[in-house]
């Protein structure tokens, strides 16, 4: 089919029955449509397989009915499924969500939050706060609604879904600590630019200062989010004497490298050496030894994200900020010290 022989907005009334401003009205907001008449339109369109021009839509509604997100990788499943959250909520209100990412690099990142602004998206989903303040005033020049995802913090001017980072870190080496634990060792992942990874290595040094054992290299390094990477680091660190009887992972995917190590040195899970995550991807549940990780409630926070976006979107009333609980779940990569290595 040519361009010139694409159903036009004109085809789509005819056939409906229906003035063209009717159509346009059902297009862009079906709420205020009656249901019978929505429905003639909405089979019109489909028979004819018209596509609204996007260009035109824009300029009739100021809307485009898209949400932008840029996500630091879509290597990590958590992320995925949290957008894969969203998505739905979106698509459910007819809004379709484009997806970047970032790979944990900010000038990468600010690249595409520009890009997808000047796609004209109606509202933004970004992970994390930790950016350039260029970033957020072109969001506020342009009046655009954004929501931050994966952390929460007090008193933030930004609307965020998210959990508390540093206090579900405490909590996992508290954890650790209370098992009788005093050979710690933090493989993190690269805090530069990564409030998140930033603020869980600070909760876990916090918790370790407050028991007398500093947190820092060799007894704490940072990787790349890969198993390979991750390895590698558990290998150096393990070489240490006396060697460490706890690691505590920045994240799900360091802790499988770890675990990978660990057993290339043959050593036993958890009788010798205790190994906890962060995150609780699917694959924690099916290691050997199931793993210790820290609960992130990914998809809560995804359909939570979706309404709180929609509602700045539509100018309605709501909260700016939605903070969830982040637990540890203990599973059997994580056991008391031996005995020999309590001081």
């Amino acid at each position: 089919m040519t361009k010139q022989s694409l159903p036009t907005l004109d085809d789509v009334a005819a056939l409906a029955g229906v003035s063209t401003a009717t159509v346009s009205r059902t297009l862009n907001f079906p709420e205020k449509v009656r249901e019978g008449t929505r429905i003639q339109v909405t089979k019109a369109v489909r028979e004819l397989g018209y596509s609204p021009h996007f260009g035109a839509r824009y300029l009739a509604s100021n809307r485009t009915n898209t949400v932008g997100a840029v996500i630091p990788t879509m290597e990590n499943s958590i992320f995925a499924y949290a957008l894969q959250t969203v998505q739905e909520a979106l698509a459910d209100n007819g809004i379709t969500l484009l997806v970047a990412t970032s790979q944990y690099n900010h000038a990468q990142e600010e690249e595409q939050i520009r890009t997808l602004i000047s796609r004209g998206v109606d509202g933004m989903v970004l992970i994390g706060q930790k950016r350039s303040e260029s970033v957020y005033s072109a969001l506020r020049m342009r009046e655009l609604p954004y929501v931050l995802m994966w952390l929460h913090r007090q008193g933030s001017p930004h609307a965020s879904v998210g959990f508390d980072n540093f206090r579900a870190a405490q909590a996992v080496a508290a954890r650790v600590l209370e098992l009788g634990h005093r050979r710690i060792c933090m493989i993190a992942g690269h805090t530069q630019g990564n409030d998140r990874a930033a603020e869980r290595v600070a909760g876990v040094r916090a918790e370790l200062v407050a028991a007398g054992l500093p947190l820092e290299p060799p007894f704490y390094t940072e990787t790349d989010y890969n198993f390979e990477d991750s390895a590698r680091a558990a290998r150096k660190v393990l070489a240490l004497e006396p060697r460490p009887t706890a690691l505590i992972c920045g994240n799900d995917v360091i802790a499988v490298g770890v675990v990978q190590a660990a057993r290339q040195m043959s050593l036993r899970l958890p009788d010798e050496l205790s190994i906890v995550g962060f995150d609780d991807i699917d694959l924690a549940q099916v290691m050997d030894p199931p793993l210790t990780t820290v609960r992130v409630p990914h998809r809560r926070m995804g359909a939570e994200t979706a309404k709180m976006l929609l509602q700045l979107i539509r100018g309605e009333a709501g909260p700016r900020s939605v903070e969830f609980e982040a637990p540890v779940v203990e599973r059997a990569s994580l056991g008391p010290a031996p005995t020999v290595a309590r001081e």
